[in-house]
């Protein structure tokens, strides 16, 4: 029977059936993978603001004072390729965007069904990968 509150025990089964962890080092290592999960969760969450970032910037503007300008013949072509350049770009930018949403909400889910669990060492496992993973994410992202 599941308990329906938090409890400390190194018997836990987590999402499936094959991994069913019943020994003190099987609870070690699967909090350290909960621990990874986090983190990995984390650093999305914060390549996505950065990637929104260069989306933003990659988004061509449309009132420019080159625009409100007599366009020249020559410059009408190199605008134009300048122009199709940035939409693939900008596009590009949007499918990554889209791609890691998707994996941010799988692994979120997965994360909380964990949680679920009501083990309080998966719940400190994924405590201190949130900590860790904002932190660290923070200085490889952020900084750069």
């Amino acid at each position: 029977m599941m308990q329906m509150y938090f409890y400390f025990s190194d018997k836990v089964v987590l999402l499936f059936d094959f991994w069913n962890v019943h020994t003190p080092a099987g609870m070690v290592l699967s909090v350290l993978v909960v621990l990874l999960l986090t983190v990995l969760y984390e650093a999305i969450k914060i390549s996505k603001t950065k990637l929104l970032r260069r989306l933003i910037l990659a988004i061509p503007t449309t009132l420019s004072q080159e625009s409100c300008r007599e366009p020249e013949t020559e410059s009408i072509n190199s605008n134009l390729g300048q122009q199709n350049t940035t939409s693939e770009r900008w596009f590009l930018y949007h499918i990554s965007q889209s791609l890691l949403h998707v994996v941010q909400v799988v692994i979120g889910y997965l994360v909380m069904l964990m949680v679920m669990s009501y083990n309080t060492w998966i719940f400190l496992g994924v405590i201190v990968g949130s900590a860790l993973g904002y932190y660290v994410s923070h200085l490889v992202f952020i900084v750069r």
